[in-house]
């Protein structure tokens, strides 16, 4: 759930923050439900759609339950006139209210790096005559706020 967005944005970010809002939305509930995995490979670069299949296969069995709190903090183009041009989406993620879940059903979730806060950095790319996630990292845990 998107709790707010940085105000002011032009056009352009306006359509970077839209593609970024419907990938987050997209690939969280490929966690949560464990389904429409290739509903994603549109929204992400092919390399980047490989690693998350990769991933997702590793922890496909069990479940993630409950709401995951966005506060976009940034939206700003890196390199727009590039043959591929970029842009980079920051957010503070609230995960504190998941739950994670093995095949058994066991709470699997861990406080010290599952139910966190992080503010992640999203890369863009514009390909194919739209913005796709290009990469996703994690800047730090616990350090901001939503």
């Amino acid at each position: 759930m998107i709790t707010s967005i940085p105000e002011g944005l032009d056009e352009l970010q306006t359509e970077v923050l839209r593609a970024f809002v419907h990938y987050d939305q997209v690939t969280w509930n490929i966690w949560f439900t464990r389904t429409g995995i290739e509903d994603a490979q549109p929204l992400m670069t092919a390399e980047e759609y490989q690693a998350f299949t990769d991933y997702f296969e590793e922890g496909a069995a069990g479940r993630t339950d409950g709401t995951v709190r966005v506060a976009v903090t940034s939206v700003y183009l890196t390199s727009l006139d590039a043959v591929r041009p970029e842009a980079v989406v920051e957010v503070c993620a609230d995960q504190t209210d998941l739950v994670k879940y093995d095949a058994e059903g066991n709470d699997i979730s861990d406080p010290e790096t599952f139910q966190v806060r992080r503010i992640i950095r999203v890369t863009m790319v514009y390909e194919d005559g739209t913005w796709k996630e290009a990469s996703e990292g994690t800047l730090s845990i616990n350090e901001c706020t939503v």
